[in-house]
């Protein structure tokens, strides 16, 4: 034993000595740590939930008085309400602000001028605290309801990729928003449906969707397969489905 561990101690002291430290230049990191309206590092990271492109939050939202498309990829984020669809990245801000020295000590710096010159109490920073059920008042017929929020660890991120559709299908519309974001509960009906809508298919449709070589089942969650699959179906982050559209069966 003590001949091994004499060598398993070298050997840990040549590795230790024979490593380099990589050293890489900021810039390289800028395409994502950097807004793109802007053009400075992201400030309050928010990221649009239908393609997942993210800006300082105080960029986006005024972008959106003027626009209800992405700056980046010119989606429609939403009709009417834009800023329904986006969500706060603190992940990437907290990546940022370890990335770029004193600017969170500078940011810190700008936020208590504003309210020093405006005569303003400084907020108090928000405590985040497990998410509970919201219940709400009891209604006239005794009925209970409550609303529950997902925790975000327990939503999937898709790509929906479009292969072509059978001879004989022409008539629907492109899929304009291949991201969407869901519960990892939702089923493969769930997103067969979603895609039915917005491409307007007919119900003599049929839509076969594939994950990896695997032909995908109604009643199959998102999670299940995610845990089936594997990383084979991930691409940066995102759980690949591929779809066609065919004609039934004949009998």
């Amino acid at each position: 034993e003590a001949v091994t561990l004499s060598r398993l101690q070298t050997k840990r002291e040549g590795n230790s000595v024979g490593r380099k430290i990589t050293k890489l230049p900021l810039t390289q990191f800028y395409p994502y740590i950097r807004c793109t309206v802007c053009c400075g590092f992201f400030i309050d990271a928010t990221t649009i939930t239908e393609c997942l492109h993210t800006f300082c939050k105080s960029c986006i939202v005024k972008h959106f008085f003027c626009s209800n498309r992405c700056p980046t990829c010119s989606i429609v984020v939403h009709e009417t309400q834009p800023l329904y669809n986006i969500r706060p990245d603190r992940q990437l801000q907290d990546i940022v602000y370890k990335m770029v020295p004193f600017l969170e000590e500078l940011e810190r710096e700008k936020m208590c001028n504003f309210y020093k010159e405006r005569g303003l109490a400084m907020p108090k920073p928000v405590s985040v605290s497990p998410q509970r059920p919201i219940v709400l008042k009891k209604r006239k017929d005794n009925f209970h309801r409550a609303v529950f929020t997902i925790p975000p660890e327990l939503n999937i991120y898709l790509l929906l990729e479009f292969v072509g559709a059978e001879n004989g299908i022409s008539d629907f519309k492109p899929l304009e928003r291949p991201y969407i974001c869901v519960s990892g509960e939702a089923t493969i009906r769930h997103v067969e449906l979603f895609i039915r809508r917005k491409m307007e298919l007919s119900p003599k449709c049929q839509v076969d969707l594939v994950c990896g070589d695997h032909l995908l089942d109604h009643h199959q969650s998102l999670k299940d397969i995610k845990k089936f699959v594997g990383n084979e179906a991930l691409q940066d982050g995102l759980l690949v489905l591929h779809f066609g559209l065919v004609l039934p069966c004949q009998t």
